[in-house]
């Protein structure tokens, strides 16, 4: 954006001048020479990500010479902005780069004019060589740590402090402040400046008349952790990826410091909902997959999720919090590939309403969810129009993207009107990025909070009088050092001096300014590094499959609940902002949510049959339904049909229909009536269907091998019961001769009778058949309902372990 060459109303001090004279004086030959072998380089602190030993290494390699020769260290600089009775304490380390000893050598600072613009400041931060003049005069004095002799490859450290009172600072401003090695060498055998390293020092002794009010955003998000998996128990035990989140939850850990760290400050909290429920999952029973993705183990961090959940509704209590949809969809994805997918907008609808659930439930405070927030900030039409889909008024948008068209010579305030009563608000660039790079390295920590102040002091005076509104919007997941990084940078802010904390639904509601830029930028204009990122067309077509599956599922279930909201909430993290980056990751998981989902709807299936033999007209055929979840299935409809009626009706034409209705963990044997009217094969077919005539699962397939009884076979039994009736009346004649007999011959045969009796039984007892023995079951009456064969709960999901 423009800015004002110079602060309007003022001039440069006595001071000052004094400064620019003195240096113009002092600059001789031997600067000069230094100054030839060290032209500018490019390469800007704490706004690009390699950390500064990496660039101060690349250096070395290029040219390890002139004022680049050793390499300088900026680590602390305290305090960040002082006050006119404060004590400035700077170390570091110097480590010579070159190939011969230093010596002779100093270690002092250097205070440059005052900067005018925050172009100045994006500048000086850039250069990297020595320039006499614009790197000002060095305090000297006893204000310097002096160095007798550095040898190649050492390193050594350095610690100065001077009364700000000696800097001769003049008024209000940003000061390029440099820390210099000023020595000589065998092959320059003269004093000059071996290397340099810049920051800066805002200059505010007294409190501005206007303050800038100050909005910056603190996120609470995190990747996904956990699955579409829950145990088969009442509970519902949740199944983690990992135990990633655990190891962010604990002292020192990312979510940690960003809690203990944010809850000092006053800043607006922009929290993840997906991030609260996986805590508060991890208070109770969980489960963590093990690697071979079939079983799990106990997880063990109940303590620490605790902990953190506490903390968090405690520093959140009567605060202004953001809610985003449930688990962060990707905003920029859904309006550039997923929008073509149908229904997929629809779910950023449920995951805002998800979203605000979540909060109000687990922090016990009602959050806004009047904020749509893109990744990076970027927008254009169709990422505006998909943001405030779901109910959103407000797009956090950046300065980099709604760049100022107008030629204004300063900051304008964030909010502003974009059409269709819908407001920006526009987070400045410069200080949204301040923060991004390696933050555990001293010095990049130190140079970003310097340069920091530096534009956050220049906004203000770039038009004193004009009262601003400028919002922060930091990375989305800040690393832990970056997050120190920012606590330390917002407590230099809280003295007040220049710039006041307003929480974020203030600022959207801050009188716009109307010069300012409220044109969205064009498709075109997007960035195209951040469009390789986005989730492809194929991402959103598995995640409407998987959906369309769960709403196929869900129609047969008793308990819908148990299925619906894991896989809800799991459909949700499928389009998450974190995948950015993650391709293969978020693929991955997808894959699995979607392998789930099928793995549960074939618990609920037909029991493969061996084919069927009829030995008449008319009987019945059983077929089998299994339940293997752990609850019940109702809805269903069991069809059979015949693929050639005209030889084997089913029912009363081609096909039958029985409800199914199946407690978790049996199975049911339903039985159809058949009538043949020829023989041979006939192929038939089972199929599951939901009562709305959609299919369910694969179909069975058998034959059914129809046998008619012939006349032969009816005179050969005929044949075989005559020759039974004639045996029968032959045995029976020659018993009665027998009695006869007997009775002729008179009681002495007594004795002998009894012996013939047992015979005379035997047949007629053979014939009778059991007393007591009931009838067998007719082939048409219902078959009960198995037991379960595993009354013990599954490792995981909602099927029964067999």
């Amino acid at each position: 954006m423009a800015e004002a060459a110079d602060f309007p109303g003022t001039s440069p001090s006595p001071a000052s001048r004094w400064l620019r004279r003195t240096a113009a004086l002092l600059v001789g030959t031997p600067l000069l020479a230094g100054l030839l072998q060290a032209p500018a380089g490019t390469v800007a602190h704490a706004t690009v990500p390699s950390t500064k030993a990496e660039a101060a290494q690349s250096r070395v390699k290029a040219d390890a010479t002139g004022s680049r020769t050793v390499d300088v260290s900026l680590d602390s600089l305290t305090p960040t902005a002082p006050g006119e009775g404060d004590t400035l304490t700077v170390s570091g380390t110097v480590t010579n780069n070159g190939k011969q000893t230093v010596t002779g050598a100093q270690v002092g600072l250097r205070v440059g004019s005052p900067l005018n613009s925050r172009s100045e400041i994006d500048n000086a931060a850039k250069r990297t060589g020595f320039q006499p003049g614009a790197d000002g005069t060095e305090v000297g004095g006893k204000y310097v740590e002096k160095i007798a002799r550095l040898a190649p490859g050492v390193r050594q450290d350095f610690s100065i402090s001077v009364p700000v009172k000696a800097l001769s600072l003049g008024v209000g401003g940003v000061y390029q402040l440099g820390v210099s090695l000023t020595g000589q060498s065998a092959a320059q055998p003269y004093p000059q400046v071996l290397g340099i390293e810049r920051t800066f020092l805002p200059w505010q002794p007294d409190a501005t008349d206007t303050k800038t009010k100050t909005t910056y955003l603190w996120p609470l998000t995190t990747a996904t952790h956990l699955t579409a998996k829950t145990g088969s128990d009442d509970q519902q035990t949740p199944v983690f990826k990992n135990d990633d989140l655990a190891d962010e939850l604990a002292p020192g850990g990312r979510l940690e410091q960003l809690l203990s760290l944010g809850s000092r400050l006053n800043v607006t909290w922009v929290i993840d909902p997906d991030l609260l429920a996986s805590v508060e999952a991890m208070t109770k029973s969980y489960r963590i997959d093990n690697p071979d993705g079939k079983t799990t183990r106990a997880g063990r961090q109940q303590t620490v999720a605790n902990q953190w959940l506490n903390d968090l509704q405690a520093a959140v209590k009567d605060k202004k919090i953001v809610a985003l949809p449930f688990a962060d969809p990707d905003l920029a994805s859904l309006a550039h590939t997923g929008k073509a997918v149908g229904g997929s907008l629809g779910h950023l609808k449920e995951a805002t309403d998800a979203g605000y659930k979540a909060v109000t439930t687990i922090l016990q405070v009602k959050p806004s969810t009047d904020f749509a927030w893109p990744a990076e900030g970027a927008i254009d039409p169709s990422i505006v129009d998909v943001a405030t889909s779901a109910g959103a008024h407000t797009v956090i948008t950046r300065s980099d993207s709604l760049r100022e068209t107008n030629g204004l010579q300063y900051s304008p305030t964030a909010a502003r009107p974009i059409g269709g009563g819908t407001t920006a608000v526009v987070t400045d660039a410069r200080l949204s990025t301040a923060f991004q790079g390696d933050m555990s390295e001293a010095e990049n920590s130190t140079l970003a909070v310097q340069e920091f102040l530096a534009q956050s002091l220049m906004i203000n005076l770039q038009d004193p009088d004009k009262g601003r509104s400028i919002v922060v919007a930091p990375q989305r997941m800040p690393t832990a050092s970056q997050a120190q990084t920012m606590e330390k940078a917002l407590s230099s802010l809280a003295d007040g001096k220049w710039s006041q904390p307003q929480d974020l639904a203030a600022a959207a509601k801050a009188k716009p300014d109307p010069q300012a830029t409220t044109r969205v930028p064009s498709a075109a204009a997007y960035p195209a590094a951040l469009r390789k990122q986005e989730l492809p067309r194929k991402a959103f077509e598995n995640i409407q499959a998987t959906q369309n599956s769960l709403n196929r599922f869900q129609v047969i279930l008793t308990e819908k609940d148990r299925v619906v909201t894991p896989f809800g909430r799991a459909i949700d993290r499928e389009m998450a902002t974190s995948w950015r980056g993650h391709s293969a990751e978020g693929q991955a998981y997808r894959d699995s949510v979607w392998a789930y989902l099928k793995d549960l709807t074939r618990q609920v299936s037909l029991i493969q049959r061996s084919d069927a033999k009829l030995s008449g007209r008319s009987a019945t055929i059983p077929v089998s339904v299994q339940n293997n979840l752990v609850q019940g299935v109702d809805h269903l409809v069991l069809r059979l049909s015949s693929r050639n009626p005209t030889r084997l009706k089913i029912g009363d034409g081609q096909f039958e229909e029985k409800p199914i209705k199946i407690a978790g963990g049996h199975s049911q044997s339903v039985k159809f009536t058949t009538t043949a009217n020829a023989n041979g094969p006939v192929p038939v077919y089972a199929q599951l269907y939901t009562e709305d005539g959609e299919p369910y699962g694969n179909a069975v397939r058998f034959e059914v091998n129809v046998t008619e009884v012939t006349l032969t076979v009816m005179l050969v039994i005929a044949g075989g019961l005559l020759l039974l009736v004639l045996a029968g009346f032959r045995m029976y004649t020659q018993r009665k001769r027998a009695a006869r007999k007997r009775a002729q011959e008179g009681p002495d045969e007594g004795p002998d009778q009894g012996a013939d009796e047992g015979p005379d039984n035997g047949p007629e007892g053979e014939s009778g058949g059991e007393p007591g023995t009931d009838d067998p079951e007719h082939p048409s009456d219902p078959t009960p309902d198995t037991a379960p064969e595993s009354t013990d709960p599954s490792d995981t999901g909602e099927r029964v372990d067999r």
